[in-house]
Parts: C-alpha cells; structure tokens; sequence
C-alpha cells in the first residue's frame, strides 16, 4: 500500500461496494481513513464522498478521536482524483449523478478545511484533482520524495475544482496560475512551495509516523519524522513564471511566454506549448476562476466552482477530453473552439453566472467554518 497503515483488507474485487471502497477504524486515539480502490489509484466515487462526510461529521464531535488521517492502499498514490469515467458515463446518459456527487465532495472539502481536529493526509505518491481536495485542505499535509501532485483538468477539458482556485490563487507569485493553466505533475518540494502541503517526510517513515500519530500529538509526532525537502524546481522558476503569468489575459500570457528571451526561454516555450495542447475553453475559465478566487472565503470559491462545473457539463470540451485521454486513448481531442482566440470575454462570463435553484448553498456546519 501507499506506505501507510493498513485498515482491513487492500485488495479491491470486481464487486466493490462503497464500503469496500474506504475504510475506517480507530488506533488509539486516531481515527483512520483508507482510500481502498488500488487499482483506480483510489479514485474517489459518489460512495466514497458520502462515507467520508458521515464518518468524519461523526469523528467530530468523538471525544475519543483526538487525530484523524487519511492514506491510500496500494503502491501508487492516495488518490488520482474524482471517477472520470464514471462522470463521463453520466455525461453520456444525460444525468444527475456528477452534479449531486460534486454537491457532497465539497462539502467534504469544506468540513476537511474546517476540521476541529488535526486531519493528516498522506500525500504520497499519486494525488490529482479531487486528491487535493481531501489532502489540501487538511491542517497537517505531508508530502513525500514520491509525491506526484497537481490539478490537470485543463487536459480532460475540465477546470481546477474542489477548492482548488483557492489553493492556487494562493500560491507565491504566479506559480499557481502556470499549475493551474499547465495541469503540470508537481513534485512534494513544489507542493511545499505551491503551500499545498506543511511537511516532507521519506515514504518509507509514512508507516511509523502512523504509528506515533496513535499516542501521541500531531506536532510532536511530525515534528520528529519531518525532514529539509528537497529543492523545488517551480521555485526556481520564479522569474519567468512571475513575469509571463502577470496578465489577465490567457493570450497574453501565452504571447509573453512565446517571447520571454531569458535564460529559461526554452522553459517558457514548453509551458507556451502545453498550454496550447489544453482546452481552450478550460484554460481562459481557469485564469478567469483564479483570478476571481482572490480574496474569496472557500465557500463562496466552491459555490462558484460548482457554477463552473455544471456549465462544463453541458458543454463539448469535458466530454471530448475524458474520450480522448482516458476512454479511447488517443490523446488528440478536437475542442470546440479551437483556439483561445474563439473564446470570447461573454463565452467565459457565462460559466459563472448563477444557477437559479440549482445553487451550491454550504449552510451546514462544516461550511460555517470555513
């Protein structure tokens, strides 16, 4: 598993309810959260979401649960996100099923993001998209050197979800937005810097801190396995990400990127060129969302983040790039439109126009806290 404590079984079957699908137990005065679908890198499903609101809304207000942490089984991550295949059969079948799983996932994030308790998340190895969303938002986030992390829904035609703006529209300088617009696969050091994670520990000391985390404080039992990370790439990259990612205007930023004469010049055309690949639809909403974000609470971020969502729905671009990347695999998806030029200032303002009765509303308890 993804070097951390074990919880029952980690072998999923072919009949895998949700319950098979995360598991929880007490250890001491820890509460433990497994992610239990292996070989989907414990993407995360409708069930999933729901069980996870229940059991931590429960572990709450349990006197005897002083800690709770979350991992994944299996060797490759703790999570690589929402069930994309699941969202794109429900995109097919013209239904419901995506739009009331977003409506309990962020509710998750938002109760993550204002736990009473220290929530510790594993983030090792693989943690995307909705990964982020109950990783990110906890108060003690450890990174590892096998920690892949990042929002990549620029490439599936999507956008950064799950609280995601927020995060990033949060990071030093620029960096969020070229992770944003990019989808780059991000390294534990750059998440440490991005300030999606607190802590990097090696992925082989995941297991004893667990173990420590049953008696003792999370402070103290971090504190003694943390280690200096490494250094970030993305750090290093500062200058000409700072200075090409400073507009508002997607092609602008790419025109700056295409231009940057530099030292990192072939940096910058990389980035031109990835972003290029993109959506062009997801990469102007992207920019838009950040820069939106700022100054927003994390409930107002997901209410928009929803809006956004449902409108992608109903759209081309999500579909197509879910085809393209995971269902047939051919890795050449034709957005509609083409090029950033076709999205209009109006094509972007709609995504984030109200939704009537259809409104994200996060009146409960955990969004109260945020």
């Amino acid at each position: 598993m993804s070097a951390g404590p074990t919880a029952g079984t980690n072998t999923a079957s072919p009949d895998e309810t949700p319950t098979d699908e995360v598991l929880f137990e007490r250890r001491g005065h820890l509460g433990v959260i497994t992610l239990n679908r292996p070989r989907a890198v414990n993407a995360l499903t409708a069930g999933m979401a729901a069980a996870m609101l229940e059991q931590l809304t429960a572990w709450a207000d349990d006197d005897g649960v002083a800690i709770v942490l979350v991992h994944g089984s299996g060797e490759r991550g703790l999570c690589a996100g929402g069930d994309i295949v699941a969202i794109y059969e429900d995109m097919l079948a013209g239904g419901d099923a995506t739009a009331d799983f977003w409506r309990t996932e962020y509710r998750l994030n938002a109760l993550i993001a204002g736990y009473p308790k220290p929530y510790v998340a594993f983030m090792d190895g693989l943690v995307l998209g909705g990964g982020v969303g109950i990783s990110a938002h906890g108060s003690v986030r450890v990174v590892t050197e096998r920690t892949r992390t990042g929002m990549p829904e620029t490439t599936i035609g999507f956008v950064p979800d799950v609280g995601g703006t927020l995060l990033l529209s949060r990071s030093p300088g620029e960096a969020g937005t070229h992770a944003a617009m990019t989808g780059a696969h991000l390294s534990g050091a750059d998440a440490l810097f991005l300030g999606l994670a607190d802590h990097f520990v090696a992925s082989g000391n995941l297991p004893a801190l667990a173990a420590a985390l049953e008696t003792e404080t999370a402070e103290a039992a971090v504190g003694r396995f943390a280690e200096t990370p490494p250094v970030s790439v993305l750090a290093g990259q500062r200058d000409w990400i700072d200075s090409c990612y400073a507009s508002d205007d997607a092609e602008d930023i790419l025109r700056r990127l295409r231009t940057f004469d530099g030292e990192a010049a072939a940096e910058a055309a990389d980035a031109a060129d990835t972003i290029e690949a993109k959506s062009p639809t997801s990469v102007k909403v992207a920019l838009a969302s950040l820069r939106r974000a700022r100054g927003l609470s994390l409930a107002e971020v997901l209410a928009e983040e929803y809006r956004v969502g449902l409108r992608f729905l109903a759209g081309a671009d999500f579909r197509e790039g879910i085809r393209a990347q995971v269902v047939d695999k051919d890795r050449n998806p034709q957005w509609k439109p083409a090029t950033l030029h076709e999205v209009s200032a109006a094509d972007v303002a709609r995504f984030f126009e109200p939704l009537g009765d259809r409104e994200l509303n996060l009146q409960s308890k955990e969004a109260r806290n945020v």
